[in-house]
């Protein structure tokens, strides 16, 4: 079985990380197979990405069977060609990208769960920043994404204590947007998915690179970025097709272009 299920349906792009009885730890394969399927999602079919874990983790982070691997790929190669590009494909990446977070997510996997656009988790889910317990620094984006989650006095204490966190803590602490009950949770979380496929796409991908250039970005220079992408905004047909909808009073109907 692949270790990245992949299924484009109503516009969405369905990826699963698929290593359950390792709970979808990383290993070259898989990171390089997400890679390709991220890829495969700035087709004009895809209208949100949807990325969630097979059976009860989300995922673990990385596989330390390879790090112990005398002929394993080595820690520049993890991080050089494993998670940095996977977590620049999610921002470059211009569609929302959901991260349904149905188990534990850890080290890498909580840092990648943590760049995506909206972050659901199941009741029973977790995160772990669990790097100090083996000598590392957070990675995947994390010493970047998480101060501005939740502050730098709490990040810090996470990444130094590597405290587990249950998802009602990190959805009170802002590290993410909704917890759903784990029965319902599948359900919830795609709803969200389906409703991001029916919004204005280009209208979604100016907001988020203007979110990605908030990050480095003076105020002065951050309004000069919104009147830019706001212009390019205000040319596509779904603008047109919003201000239509909103004047005949009637729902309007996007085709994310």
């Amino acid at each position: 079985m692949s270790s990245v299920l992949f299924e484009i349906k109503d516009a969405i792009a369905f990826l699963t990380l698929s290593r359950p009885e390792k709970f979808n730890a990383f290993n070259r394969e898989m990171a390089l197979l997400l890679q390709e399927k991220l890829d495969a999602c700035s087709s004009d079919e895809v209208r949100c990405v949807y990325i969630t874990g097979a059976g009860k983790a989300f995922c673990a982070g990385q596989d330390l069977a390879e790090v112990a691997d005398p002929n394993g790929p080595g820690m520049n190669v993890i991080l050089g060609e494993h998670y940095n590009p996977i977590v620049s494909r999610i921002r470059k990446l211009e569609k929302p990208v959901v991260a349904a977070v149905n188990g534990v997510a850890a080290g890498a996997g909580a840092n990648i769960a943590l760049c995506c656009d909206i972050v659901v988790a199941a009741q029973s889910a977790s995160f772990i920043q669990a790097f100090s317990k083996i000598g590392l620094i957070p990675d995947s984006g994390g010493t970047h994404t998480l101060p501005r989650l939740i502050g730098w006095q709490k990040a810090s204490s996470l990444m130094m204590l590597g405290d587990k966190v249950p998802a009602t803590e990190a959805e009170r602490l802002g590290m993410l947007y909704q917890v759903f009950p784990d029965e319902s949770f599948a359900e919830e979380s795609r709803k969200i998915a389906y409703t991001l496929a029916a919004l204005p796409t280009k209208g979604l991908a100016f907001t988020k690179q203007a979110l990605n250039l908030s990050f480095c970005n003076t105020f002065e220079a951050q309004l000069q970025n919104e009147d830019m992408l706001q212009q390019k905004a205000a040319a596509t047909a779904d603008f047109k097709e919003g201000v239509t909808a909103f004047l005949q009073k009637r729902q309007p109907v996007f085709k994310g272009k």
